[in-house]
């Protein structure tokens, strides 16, 4: 399914904090082909998983950005 190819997690379960918690991205390693991620929980800073990310999927992510920015349309600038 195309729509979970960039999946971003957002909580996650935390053994530590015997709940789902708030997580953060760290970027861990860059190499020519991907970016490796690691993301630690907001409460104990645990790791609680990895998220890679391919060059080509960098590319389509920056495409779609621009051409979203290409599209929003002129905002009306307050009085």
């Amino acid at each position: 399914m195309q729509q979970f190819e960039s999946l971003r997690a957002s909580s996650l379960y935390c053994q530590k904090c015997k709940t789902a918690m708030p997580v953060r991205e760290k970027l861990l390693l860059v190499l020519p082909e991907k970016e490796i991620y690691d993301y630690l929980c907001t409460g104990c800073a645990s790791s609680l998983g990895q998220r890679e990310v391919t060059a080509g999927e960098m590319v389509m992510a920056r495409a779609h950005a621009a051409a979203a920015t290409r599209r929003r349309p002129a905002g009306r600038l307050p009085i």
